[in-house]
C-alpha cells in the first residue's frame, strides 16, 4: 500500500488540501519551558526510550540549536536510528545515540534542560517508572523540563471491555500497572514542581514538570 501511494499522484491532492499560511500551535513542551525555566534556553535534550529515533528527530527539528541525545535499551533500535539519521540534513550538532538503561543512564547529573519520555512508560512496571522519574530529576538542571507523552488513562477512546483489555495485555503486560499510577502525584513526590497534564489528542496526554531552582 505504501508503494502504491508513493507512486501515485497523491501530491496533487496535497495541493488541494494544504493551507500554507496555517500557523501551527506552539509545542506544549516549549511553552512549559518558556513559562517555568526562568528564561533558560533549551541547549541539551535527552530522549529516553527513543526507539528508532522518530521522537528524537522531532525534538531536533523543534530545537535546532540544541544538542540532542537519543537513549534506548535496544542496540538494534539505535542501529536503525543511526542509519536513518544519515539520510537527514546535516546538523551543526549531530544527534548522539546512546545505548543505556533509562533507569540508570550513567550520564552526568544536571546535564540536560529537557528530558523527554515518549510512549515508553505504559511498557514498564511501576518500579521502573518510578526509577525513571528519579533518574530524570537527577539529569535535569534547575529549571529543566520533564516531558512525558503517553496514553491517557481517562481517554474515552481507550476504555476497553474486560475481554479486549485481556487481549491487549498479551502484548502490553504492564498496562494495568500503568493505569493505576497517579503520574502527577508520582512526579511531584520525585521533587518536580509546576506539574501539568493535558490531552495531546483523543488517546494521548502530555505531562510536563519542572526541576525547582
Amino acid at each position: 500500500m505504501t508503494r502504491e501511494i508513493l507512486e501515485s499522484d497523491v501530491y496533487k491532492e496535497l495541493e488541494t488540501v494544504q493551507n500554507p499560511p496555517l500557523v501551527y500551535p506552539d509545542c506544549k513542551i516549549q511553552q512549559h519551558s518558556e513559562q517555568h525555566s526562568g528564561g533558560r534556553a533549551i541547549r541539551d535534550i535527552l530522549d529516553i526510550g527513543c526507539s528508532v529515533g522518530i521522537s528524537t528527530r522531532y525534538l531536533a527539528e523543534t530545537f535546532p540549536l540544541a544538542k540532542v541525545t537519543g537513549l534506548d535499551l535496544s542496540p538494534y533500535f539505535l542501529s536503525v536510528a543511526q542509519f536513518k539519521g544519515k539520510e537527514d540534513p546535516p546538523r551543526a550538532k549531530p544527534i548522539r545515540w546512546t545505548h543505556a538503561n533509562g533507569e540508570e543512564t550513567g550520564l552526568p547529573s544536571n546535564s540536560f534542560d529537557l528530558v523527554s519520555i515518549s510512549l515508553v512508560l505504559h511498557e514498564l512496571p511501576r518500579t521502573a517508572t518510578v526509577n525513571m522519574m528519579k533518574e530524570s530529576f537527577r539529569l535535569l538542571r534547575p529549571g529543566g523540563t520533564l516531558a512525558i507523552i503517553d496514553q491517557a488513562p481517562n481517554s474515552k477512546v481507550l476504555q476497553l471491555s474486560p475481554v479486549l483489555f485481556t487481549l491487549l495485555k498479551s502484548t502490553e503486560p504492564f498496562l494495568d500497572e500503568y493505569y493505576m499510577i497517579n503520574f502527577e502525584e508520582t512526579v511531584r513526590e520525585t521533587g518536580f514542581v509546576n506539574v501539568t497534564s493535558t490531552l495531546s489528542d483523543a488517546r494521548h496526554r502530555t505531562l510536563t514538570a519542572t526541576v525547582p531552582f
